[in-house]
């Protein structure tokens, strides 16, 4: 069966993590957006460990059901450590099958911090460490580098990461076969990495408000166990891992390098030319995704290796509408046409993924119709994100949206 998977995301135990994020309202919104698998996320913390047991469902596939939305048990950890006299900062997903699995997990790393301060643990542990300390309690665990150019949390992050995968996780490098790409970067980006190429490239939301359940995901065709799953990856079938679902990466808030409070946004070759230096305030800039990836690549920009698993990159629904409505994303009436718009047509991926162009033309605004077929051509425009803030997709020029008010803008198509 095809399905779509979501597998990092954030419970209401993290750290500026919305309230309704509990089980309730992450099965809610993964049925409006269409997402059949879900991470659990936050396995590590005692309260929502409780949670889960008491919530979900055991199915015996290593996953767990509530109200027709499946899960799996996952955990992110924070790595903050030096080694060879420098520091470090890693984020690694975790996933299990069993909360045996999960409470022995816990025990072991209740040794070196507290679990109950944070849903996401900071640990100062080597990242080769607690790979082994997951890998010994259950070899069918996985850990995946979270988010891996992210500047200042990731594997290859410009600030705080290493520059091979192997010297990050030594003797464990072998157990592990997926990364997680992050918003600010897509697979064709890391394509250029020839190192790559043995890698399953996943993609999640990372959310920590349920609205944002989906921004990116996987798509799968194969039994909905943990077993298929995982084997898909580890093999990076392709017959079983079909897509994943993308930002356009500008988007990301950290694509291009910068400064945010100077208003300071760079391409790589920007910040090559002024030396890695803020023209404003004269200290370093933060070197985002892209000038990262430049650094490290072997492969010109284009190549696509044999074994590559595709994607496709969307904007989300509610972001098409306020932009073809003139209105703000979160406003209630952009929340309102959402709505409708999902009841019409089944889910939000239904709608950005599947729905016919005619089928879009006849049940939509023509607004919003043509930003969804613009979105699904590429045809957008893009102004990256940098230094933590949020880039901009848009569907429609600017120049005609700053010249002409929004009831003009939905005389246009």
């Amino acid at each position: 069966m095809e399905f779509i998977a979501d597998l990092h995301i954030h419970s209401k135990y993290s750290r500026a993590t919305s309230r309704d994020m509990d089980i309730e309202h992450i099965a809610q919104w993964a049925l409006l957006k269409g997402i059949k698998l879900m991470g659990t996320g936050d396995f590590t913390h005692h309260l929502w460990l409780e949670e889960l047991k008491q919530k979900l469902q055991d199915t015996g596939t290593g996953l767990f059901i509530y109200k027709d939305v499946y899960f799996m048990l996952t955990a992110e950890i924070s790595s903050i450590y030096s080694k060879n006299g420098r520091g470090y900062r890693i984020h690694n997903l975790i996933t299990a099958s069993s909360f045996k699995t999960v409470e022995r997990i816990n025990t072991a790393l209740a040794r070196y911090a507290n679990l109950a301060s944070d849903g996401r643990p900071i640990l100062g542990l080597d990242a080769e460490q607690i790979a082994q300390i997951i890998f010994d309690i259950d070899e069918n665990c996985m850990v995946i580098p979270a988010h891996i150019w992210t500047p200042w949390f990731s594997l290859f992050g410009s600030m705080s990461g290493f520059d091979k995968i192997e010297d990050c996780f030594g003797k464990q490098t072998e157990k592990i076969f997926a990364l997680e790409t992050g918003l600010s970067s897509d697979p064709s980006m890391n394509w250029r990495l020839s190192s790559l190429d043995r890698f399953s490239l996943i993609s999640n939301s990372d959310s920590h408000s349920p609205s944002k359940i989906g921004r990116e995901a996987n798509v799968f065709s194969c039994a909905l166990t943990y077993a298929s799953i995982r084997q898909a990856l580890r093999q990076k079938n392709k017959q079983e891992f079909l897509y994943t679902i993308e930002f356009f990466p500008e988007e990301g808030k950290y694509h291009f390098d910068g400064h945010r409070n100077c208003a300071v946004r760079f391409s790589p070759q920007q910040t090559k030319q002024n030396r890695g230096i803020c023209p404003k305030c004269k200290r370093p800039l933060t070197i985002g995704v892209m000038n990262r990836l430049e650094q490290l690549a072997d492969r010109s920009e284009g190549f696509i290796p044999d074994n590559a698993i595709p994607f496709k990159s969307v904007i989300p629904l509610d972001e098409i509408i306020a932009e073809a409505r003139g209105l703000k994303k979160g406003s209630a009436q952009v929340e309102k046409e959402y709505m409708q718009i999902v009841a019409r047509f089944g889910t939000e991926f239904d709608v950005l993924l599947k729905a016919s162009e005619q089928n879009l033309k006849n049940g939509l605004n023509p607004q919003v119709a043509e930003g969804i077929i613009r979105m699904r051509k590429g045809q957008v425009v893009r102004t990256p994100g940098y230094d933590g803030e949020y880039g901009i997709i848009s569907v429609f020029d600017p120049s005609l949206q700053s010249s002409q008010s929004s009831e003009q803008q939905l005389s246009l198509f």
